[in-house]
């Protein structure tokens, strides 16, 4: 199957203002791309491309005093299937983990290891290890949190949502991310493209998503504690340790977000 994704965001800036961006199709979904996400904007200024610390394609730019339209319109090959579900999948003892899952074990901006380990172990220290203990955690979280756009805030933490008990992707997302890090699984953030592709009606405003992968029997999974279903066409943008690693946009002075839009279709 195709599945057509982008975006259009316009902004208001007062003033000459530079811009980092994380929004292309990730690297490992390039030998799928049909079309190309290019990043176009309007007006048009020099775009300079680079990669992040954790291998993610960025750009950069400074935005000219005054509105901008910032879109991609791309299309991307999908096999159509569910995200993996793998009960065998084990857990790794943390001396036998490659060094390059280390980082995704340690408390971050907004996982807070230290304030969840006792929960965590509390919650799920007997439960069955490797596959079933993400599960576990990610059933956990679904129960824990309810979702509500009113409810989204930029600087909650897993910690947060925890007590709070409300909150956006994003935040199911940490709070999962933050217990399978204390419980010595490592755990990275996810943030791309996740349509209703397969779900039925109704449908609500299209969004960027926020999921976790958790590094299983020698790979990275996919699972989503918001939806906590397997799901098709999750086309993944960027990976990091949380939300401070992979934002949309990050600005670098006072603008104003005039509208935003996203989009993921499958192609007839």
């Amino acid at each position: 199957m195709k599945i057509r994704v982008g975006y259009e965001l316009i902004y208001d800036f007062p003033q000459a203002t530079p811009v980092f961006m994380v929004m292309g199709i990730h690297f490992t979904r390039a030998s799928d791309i049909v079309v190309p996400d290019y990043l176009t904007t309007s007006p048009a200024v020099p775009i300079y491309p680079y990669r992040d610390m954790f291998g993610n394609w960025c750009s950069r730019f400074v935005a000219p005093p005054g509105p901008m339209r910032l879109s991609a319109d791309g299309v991307v090959r999908d096999s159509g299937l569910p995200d993996a579900v793998v009960p065998g999948a084990f857990e790794h003892a943390v001396q036998d983990l490659p060094a390059e899952t280390l980082t995704y074990l340690l408390g971050s901006r907004y996982c807070e290891t230290d304030r969840l380990t006792e929960v965590a172990w509390n919650l799920f220290g007997r439960s069955p290890p490797g596959w079933a203990r993400v599960q576990a955690i990610c059933d956990f979280v679904n129960r824990r949190i309810k979702f509500g756009y009113e409810h989204a805030r930029p600087t909650k933490t897993a910690w947060e949502a925890f007590n709070e008990g409300t909150g956006v992707c994003r935040d199911f997302a940490h709070l999962a991310i933050a217990l399978c890090r204390c419980m010595n699984i490592p755990a990275r953030y996810c943030t791309g493209y996740l349509g209703d592709i397969g779900v039925p009606p109704p449908y609500g405003p299209m969004d960027f998503a926020g999921w976790f992968e958790a590094y299983l029997g020698g790979r990275w999974y996919s699972f989503d504690p918001r939806n906590n279903v397997p799901r098709i066409g999750r086309v993944l943008i960027a990976q990091g340790r949380d939300a401070a690693d992979v934002p949309i946009t990050h600005t670098f002075g006072p603008n104003t977000l005039v509208n935003f839009r996203v989009w993921t279709d499958e192609v007839a």
